[in-house]
């Protein structure tokens, strides 16, 4: 393969004034100008490629160029550390080339697919996954804006061989992605080779940075849809590759309604730890009945990842049978409408406190927004596959397909035009505080602003929806624990998290406004006021008995290790610390891998990481 060095034919100043302008030119575009450079990545892990040989390495595998890439590899929102907690040892790094657009290994030869047993391989090989991962969801297909990270600073610490262990991990903490490997008879297992769980954990890094406050929910559910989250971005991502989705085509035929390598997650994981042909598994039966009483975040994630591998199967099959596309054609339009159905709606949630049925709801919402008249009926498909799984309840059907007003005004009492909403946090506060009694928020809540933000996000033939203006506030509800049940927390105070996400466009139209209130109290009266304060009242009663039923499954306990967040031996899914005051629970601090279907928490020792 020829590297991208052997076709520039401009100037590195040409090239650095194109990149300034690569928003505005498309992605195969600037692959053949050069502001995409090709990388040997693994299709999905080494154990699928000794397998079948068509599932070796992605050939068409092109990652972003930046000006500011270096040694690491090192570029604007990644840096690869190859830290060996185990061994205490630190790996070389990768030597970017920018003259030949390469990285280099110890000796000076390009690192590719002969250099497979080197740990500069493996560097690039995580480095450049994140990097088209990152790509996939902030491209305007998708979320249309930069994201950021759920903590200080920029760059996002990668470690390709953490230590020894069946798992990998990302850390808030240590602001790392963590890939850990493990000996088999068949050989050594690293989990930076794997796209499914380089991706897998990416999605837990991305939603931490979008809704970093889900991080402090005691729910299973909204810990299950961070799973989700993992997942859908590891399925998502394989199916964007041009490579992998023509040997899809081939493998299939169109039929995703079999296992295949895309609706299997982590199959050399899988195989090796849980002796199965994979670690979990898209193409599922599960309801949100079979799991709504789990306190297993894995476990319950089944069914969201379920509900949406059906839509995209119902798609894929539409283009096929509907609209007559090849095979070919049909996976590749589905991709660009998945990043549509799936990603886009992640900006539509709430900032605390996430749920199926959110999600379910956003879908439609942007389904609504980017398409409103909906030619082809594939609302009402959604609406069925999400009442299928019982996400959305049979009842609210007719509701949901009745013909209403698109886009409305936002109700408020004093009007504050829209760029100055998204110019900053402080524009955005003091619109919220002058509308709290339109809002509905309570003139005693504290209200704090996680994100404020912009996005121009595109449709599946490309066209620009309306610019959105987007913005996340959060406000806290003091709790007492009072009883035995709550354990070592008994007569503690902790949060009950509430606030809402306000989407606007640029005419200040509503594009949704989502809410989960407290029990405040509201500047005015009504029959809005009564409906809020009433499902205010009922998170409050639900609140601490979700958090006794964790604390009664063993669910909530400190890890015990490290301080450095690199090596903890074993920790509980939730964890605990003390702030001004009051005690905080938070997902702990590791989001693994791990599957815990049939975990027996409580006296049993805990798995490692979660």
């Amino acid at each position: 393969m020829p590297t991208a060095a052997q076709e520039l034919s401009i100037s590195p100043e040409a090239r650095r004034q194109l990149y300034a302008a690569r928003r505005y030119v498309h992605r195969d575009v600037q692959a053949e100008l050069n502001l995409r450079i090709p990388f040997d990545v693994y299709f999905q892990d080494p154990a699928i490629a000794a397998s079948d040989q068509k599932f070796d390495f992605a050939d068409g595998f092109l990652v972003p160029w930046e000006p500011g890439l270096g040694d690491g590899p090192t570029s604007a929102r990644f840096v690869v550390v190859d830290y060996d907690g185990g061994t205490e040892s630190l790996a070389a790094p990768a030597k970017w080339d920018p003259r030949q657009s390469v990285f280099l290994d110890q000796d000076g030869d390009e690192v590719n697919r002969k250099k497979l047993n080197t740990p500069q391989f493996h560097q690039v090989n995580v480095w450049a996954t994140l990097q088209n991962g990152l790509d996939f969801f902030e491209n305007g297909f998708g979320l249309g804006r930069p994201i950021r990270w759920g903590f200080e600073g920029n760059r996002l610490i990668v470690v390709p061989h953490a230590g020894y262990g069946e798992n990998a991990y990302y850390d808030r903490e240590s602001k790392s992605l963590q890939f850990y490997y493990f000996d088999r008879p068949a050989g050594r297992v690293f989990t930076c080779l794997s796209a499914d769980i380089i991706n897998h954990e990416f999605g837990h890094a991305l939603l931490d940075g979008l809704r970093p406050y889900y991080n402090e929910s005691v729910l299973p559910e909204t810990a299950g849809f961070h799973e989700f989250m993992g997942d859908m971005a590891a399925i998502l991502i394989a199916f964007r590759n041009n490579d992998f989705r023509a040997q899809l085509v081939a493998k299939t035929e169109g039929d995703l309604d079999s296992e295949s390598a895309l609706s299997s997650i982590a199959d050399e994981f899988g195989r090796q730890v849980k002796d199965r042909p994979y670690l979990r598994s898209a193409l599922n039966r599960q309801t949100f009945a079979s799991v709504k009483d789990s306190q297993s975040q894995h476990f319950m994630s089944e069914v969201l990842t379920g509900t949406i591998f059906d839509i995209l199967r119902r798609l894929s099959r539409y283009y096929i049978d509907v609209r007559k596309f090849s095979v070919a054609e049909a996976f590749s339009y589905t991709v660009r409408r998945m990043q549509n159905v799936a990603v886009q709606p992640l900006d539509l949630l709430p900032p605390v406190d996430v749920t199926f049925r959110d999600y379910a709801l956003a879908v439609l919402r942007a389904e609504e927004i980017a398409n409103p008249s909906d030619p082809d009926g594939q609302r009402a498909m959604m609406l069925d596959a999400f009442i299928r799984r019982g996400l959305i309840d049979e009842s609210e059907r007719e509701k949901l397909t009745r013909p209403k007003v698109t886009f409305r005004r936002l109700p408020v009492d004093i009007f504050h035009d829209v760029e100055t909403i998204a110019n900053s946090r402080a524009y955005a506060y003091r619109f919220l505080d002058d509308n709290r009694k339109s809002l509905l928020i309570p003139y005693t809540a504290d209200i704090v602003l996680p994100e404020v933000t912009t996005a121009q996000k595109f449709t599946v033939d490309g066209r620009r929806q309306p610019r959105q203006v987007l913005v996340q506030y959060i406000w806290r509800e003091d709790v007492e624990l009072k009883g035995a049940e709550f354990g070592a927390y008994e007569g503690q105070t902790t949060s009950l998290l509430c606030g809402g996400t306000i989407a606007l466009d640029e005419n200040g139209n509503v594009l949704r406004w989502t809410r989960k209130p407290g029990t405040g109290p509201q500047l005015g009266d009504g029959q809005d006021v009564d409906d809020e304060l009433a499902e205010g009242r009922k998170r409050k009663a639900a609140f601490p008995s979700a958090l006794a039923r964790r604390i009664a499954a063993g669910r909530i306990n400190n890890p015990l290790g490290g301080e450095a967040g690199l090596l903890e031996k074993s920790m509980a899914p939730l964890s605990s610390r003390m702030v001004d005051g009051t005690v905080r629970f938070h997902l702990a601090p590791h989001i693994g891998l791990h599957d815990d279907r049939d975990d027996e928490m409580g006296d049993v020792q805990w798995q490692i990481s979660s």
